[in-house]
């Protein structure tokens, strides 16, 4: 599977912060917002993704993350002209998706805890279809909402309701089969003179081929587009690396722990944060799993 980050948008909620300023380059706590989302895909086991963004920022961006071969990701860029809708990136993505199975994900789009790095490993195998994840939250007309049937399918999408009959918002993670490009082309603009992610997902409930995966309360989904939210965000982050012990959204680690690279490698990865919490927390872990090795090889010798 391959994997979308779609960074764009103007951040006018989060203004005077933006002014000039890509707002998935602000930070939440000690990183960079685009990292959890990228953590995430990573977490899923994807690696190859396409970072699409604004024009101007490209270059930002590229100097920010590069390639991504240290951490065994291929990553590549594309823009954006202008805020056409989230459904847009897979006509910018055809020649990248390349007809097969896709995930996007939103860059201000936060998720920790739970079960839901298995929800996601498991939905990312699934053959066919298209996979969303909900959430219940308190304020459901800002969302897109899914409404449940009696046996608890999934029976109607409605984007952003004034009269919300469900508070089971849809979250800014997708995955989706081979037929999402085709699907993408077919859209009309919405009166918001968008190409709505929605619309993608409703044709695939048409389709009895849409599987909506329903996170449980302590798995975290933070929303990062206004400067409450950010606030709020960066504090769940420091208190939850302070009370687990372990960095969230660690590019680094995760490729470590995924396979994606070695323990060496991670290290290697890491060098540019020497004297950094950030970086510290990496030489914690490479001395850590050092001595584990070396406790592993003299058991094996005797």
């Amino acid at each position: 599977m391959k994997g979308i980050l779609l960074a764009g948008g103007s951040g006018t909620r989060l203004r005077p912060l933006t002014n000039g300023l890509n707002k998935h380059l602000l930070p939440v706590f000690d990183k960079p917002m685009v990292f959890y989302p990228l953590a995430t895909l990573m977490q899923a086991g994807i690696r190859d993704i396409l970072l699409i963004t604004h024009p101007a920022d490209k270059p930002v961006f590229e100097a920010l993350l590069g390639p991504g071969a240290g951490l065994g990701l291929k990553i590549s860029y594309a823009v954006q002209e202008k805020p056409n809708g989230i459904a847009e990136a897979f006509l910018i993505g055809e020649k990248f998706i390349d007809g097969e199975p896709c995930a996007l994900i939103l860059g201000d789009n936060i998720f920790h805890g739970g079960d839901f790095t298995e929800l996601v490993s498991h939905a990312a195998k699934r053959k066919s279809g298209a996979s969303v994840f909900a959430r219940e939250v308190h304020d459901p007309q800002r969302f897109g909402v899914v409404e449940f049937d009696g046996h608890g399918r999934a029976r109607r999408l409605v984007e952003k309701p004034k009269d919300p009959r469900s508070n089971w918002a849809v979250t800014g993670l997708y995955l989706y089969d081979n037929q999402v490009t085709g699907i993408a082309k077919t859209l009309k603009p919405s009166a918001r003179g968008e190409l709505e992610i929605t619309d993608v997902n409703k044709a695939y409930l048409e389709k009895d081929a849409l599987n909506v995966e329903c996170l449980d309360p302590t798995t975290a989904w933070l929303d990062t587009g206004t400067p409450e939210a950010l606030l709020e965000a960066a504090n769940f982050i420091q208190k939850t690396e302070q009370n687990e012990g372990r960095k969230i959204a660690c590019l680094e680690e995760i490729a470590w722990r995924s396979g994606f690279i070695t323990l060496d490698q991670m290290m290697a990865a890491g060098a540019g944060y020497a004297k950094t919490a950030y970086g510290e927390y990496l030489a914690t872990l490479y001395e850590t799993e050092c001595a584990k090795n070396e406790k592993a090889e003299l058991r094996v010798a005797s």
